[in-house]
């Protein structure tokens, strides 16, 4: 079996982590493979939404310590390395932003960690009932400094620094209440409750949910008045797709559009 596994089904592309001896740890080789898939997601005009699991006992330990303790055997211990596999965790957590299609976790065990901000920079979780979240780098001496850049984008700042100081691990209750996940359902349901979710989506006019998730995460920076100003131009191209004027139109007529894309 592949170390990540891939299934298109109704226009969703179900990635499922598969390396159930290391929690899936986001490994050189785990790290290689997201990239080099959800690279070639972001260029499929057919696939508009995406669900990512994991299998044995967790969603996501974080990054995998062995493979970085290993690297102290290298002439600057590890320096050059660390510095690398940072980079690449980065861009990967960028890339999940980028790409046109939402991205939604399907999260179950433990989401630890690196396998924590990989959650928060999901687009969009769903969680079995019971599972646990942290950024417990802290409790081995190393804080979660890049982890903490997507979990502070999700929670209250004051929520995520008790989080990253302690290493406390919080459940599903308490991570829908700060924001870090959407919904929780039994375990039984988990796979279901996330399909529908990436399905709803993928029913949606592509081009209008890929504009909007790019200017979704742009004017979340900006001030409100340059917000306005950046989303209003948005809506003036999104306007101008053929696409949209069919579906205004399909609307006020009562049928269902006819969309080319």
């Amino acid at each position: 079996m592949a170390l990540l596994d891939r299934t298109d089904r109704n226009h969703v592309a179900h990635l499922v982590m598969n390396a159930p001896q290391t929690l899936n740890a986001l490994s050189d080789a785990m790290l290689a493979a997201l990239q080099e898939t959800l690279d070639d997601i972001a260029e499929s005009d057919e696939i508009r939404a995406v669900t990512l699991a994991g299998t044995g006992k967790a969603f996501c330990a974080g990054h995998d310590l062995k493979e970085m303790q290993a690297a102290r055997r290298s002439q600057d211990a590890g320096g050059a390395y660390f510095a690398d596999l940072f980079t690449r965790c980065t861009t990967l957590m960028q890339t999940i932003q980028a790409m046109p299609q939402p991205v939604i976790a399907q999260v179950h065990g433990v989401a630890a960690a690196a396998g924590c901000q990989l959650v928060a920079t999901c687009d969009m979780a769903v969680a079995a009932e019971g599972t646990r979240f942290g950024v417990n780098g802290v409790n081995i001496g190393l804080f979660c400094s890049t982890p903490m850049v997507a979990l502070t984008r999700n929670v209250p700042r004051k929520r995520a620094f008790e989080m990253l100081t302690t290493g406390r691990l919080i459940e599903t209750e308490e991570a829908i209440e700060i924001g870090l996940l959407n919904h929780a359902v039994p375990a039984d349901d988990l796979e279901t409750a996330t399909t529908e979710l990436a399905e709803t989506v993928a029913g949606k006019l592509a081009s209008a949910v890929s504009v909007g998730k790019r200017a979704f995460y742009e004017q979340a920076h900006l001030t409100t008045e340059a917000a306005y100003a950046h989303t209003g131009d948005v809506m003036v191209r999104n306007m101008l797709d053929r696409d949209t004027d069919e579906g205004i139109t399909a609307f006020i007529e009562k049928r269902k559009p006819d969309w080319a894309g």
